[in-house]
């Protein structure tokens, strides 16, 4: 089956910040809302005219899970155009440009607006799951004797909290962070940081070649 090439006509993107041990000040919805309502400005479309808006995000917050469709009808796209998300941890942003490709080679949409979005200090922190168990139990008992005997079980590991982010990106098969396992292929395979950052660099230089009419024709993906 032959396909039509799929084209990149243009790309925004907020700046990356550290983590400062406490919530940033913007939900991971508010960088992709900022990012994308930058790059409509500069076209001369508007959002309405988007058949559908595409995003990867890990972790979204518990009051924007498609966190997709949050942000499209906050950039002003309307009720009409579908927003959906995907997920592949730190490719969930490519896994997004990825969908879009197929959709717009099947037939599905024409112009579709697609990128990745993530404010991991908002990731939550958790109850442990006999704390969970705790809680259940003590909104089910039916006497305050009951309710008071739940209470003396209370313990202070109780109230030891479960990082929600830590566990979100944690290999439950090997027990690994995603972190511990780009340090073990590093290692393996002779990676230094340097060929790292240049590899990052290249990247970023490609993807512009690819992206911006000013280099010449658009390259198709």
């Amino acid at each position: 089956m032959k396909f039509e090439p799929v084209y990149i006509v243009d790309g925004a993107r907020t700046p990356f910040l550290k983590s400062r041990n406490t919530p940033g000040m913007f939900s991971a919805s508010d960088l992709a809302v900022s990012a994308g309502r930058s790059l409509l400005v500069r076209q001369p479309i508007a959002p309405t005219d988007l058949d559908e808006v595409i995003l990867g995000c890990a972790i979204p917050s518990v009051d924007e899970t498609n966190i997709g469709r949050v942000a499209a009808l906050r950039m002003g796209c309307g009720n009409k155009v579908p927003g959906w998300t995907v997920m592949r941890n730190c490719a969930s942003g490519m896994q997004a440009l990825d969908s879009a490709i197929a959709n717009i080679q099947l037939g599905r949409s024409q112009l579709v607006l697609a990128g990745g979005t993530d404010a991991l200090s908002r990731a939550p922190l958790l109850f442990s799951e006999e704390m969970t168990r705790w809680f259940s139990s003590f909104s089910s008992a039916r006497s305050l004797g009951a309710k008071v005997r739940l209470a003396m079980k209370l313990r202070p590991r109780h109230f030891a909290p479960v990082i929600g982010l830590l566990r979100g990106l944690t290999d439950p098969f090997v027990n690994l962070l995603m972190g511990q396992t780009a340090e073990n292929l590093a290692w393996k395979f002779g990676i230094s940081r340097r060929q790292q950052d240049e590899f990052a660099a290249l990247s970023q230089v490609i993807l512009m070649l690819r992206s911006f009419p000013w280099w010449g024709p658009m390259a198709p993906l």
